[in-house]
């Protein structure tokens, strides 16, 4: 079967990973490496980090939360520190690759687990960049947020949802994120999955599937 859509994460794979800048605070404050992201690997379901992207939670309530969570091993870290963490630099070669993608005729999709704070879906510090995220997430046929869905990645019936909405099979399907947790499930469904990286990988990855070549 010929591909006829690809379905894109968007942090950490259209923008830069909010991982870097967790480690770069992990770093500044004395933390050992991935404690931000080891603390949010805990209960993962039901976590305050995993509330939060369900929108069960605000917020104020994830700052708290996430603190407890924290102290719980042995870390004095608000939540609202981590939240300020969350928006990354947007990649242009990924936007080129969108445009590519479309112009080849490619439906687009866009699964995004983000949360209820900042401005719009890519969770923007500024009205700047929130814009910028929106001429962005406008060229998509079908953005799933997390937060308005009610329903996280790895949860299948997230990817289900964005099948249904683009009216594609899955095996039709090519799907990117930058954590592999969320790429099996997209993989069990028969999407061809790549986990990303680096920008130059992925496109590389990418452009061996579809047969083409990105700028």
């Amino acid at each position: 079967m010929a591909f006829q859509a690809v379905i894109w994460d968007f942090g950490g794979v259209i923008t830069s990973s909010p991982f870097d800048a967790f480690n770069a605070y992990e770093a500044a404050h004395g933390l050992p490496h991935n404690t931000i992201r080891g603390i949010n690997a805990i209960n993962p379901d039901s976590n305050a980090w995993a509330r939060l992207e369900r929108s069960e939670i605000d917020g104020a309530g994830f700052d708290a939360l996430f603190a407890a969570e924290a102290a719980a091993l042995g870390h004095d870290i608000r939540g609202s520190a981590v939240l300020a963490l969350l928006s990354g630099q947007v990649r242009p070669r990924m936007v080129a690759a969108l445009d590519a993608c479309r112009a080849a005729g490619l439906q687009l999709g866009c699964i995004t687990n983000n949360a209820p704070v900042g401005q719009g879906a890519g969770m923007a510090p500024d009205r700047e960049t929130s814009d910028k995220v929106s001429a962005i997430l406008a060229r998509f046929d079908h953005v799933i947020e997390s937060s308005k869905a009610g329903v996280r990645k790895p949860d299948p019936r997230i990817y289900a949802m964005m099948t249904d909405a683009l009216a594609v099979a899955p095996e039709a399907c090519i799907y990117l994120d930058d954590l592999g947790i969320n790429c099996k499930p997209a993989a069990a469904m028969g999407m061809a999955a790549i986990k990303v990286n680096g920008e130059a990988q992925a496109l590389d990855d990418l452009g061996r599937l579809l047969g083409m070549t990105f700028a």
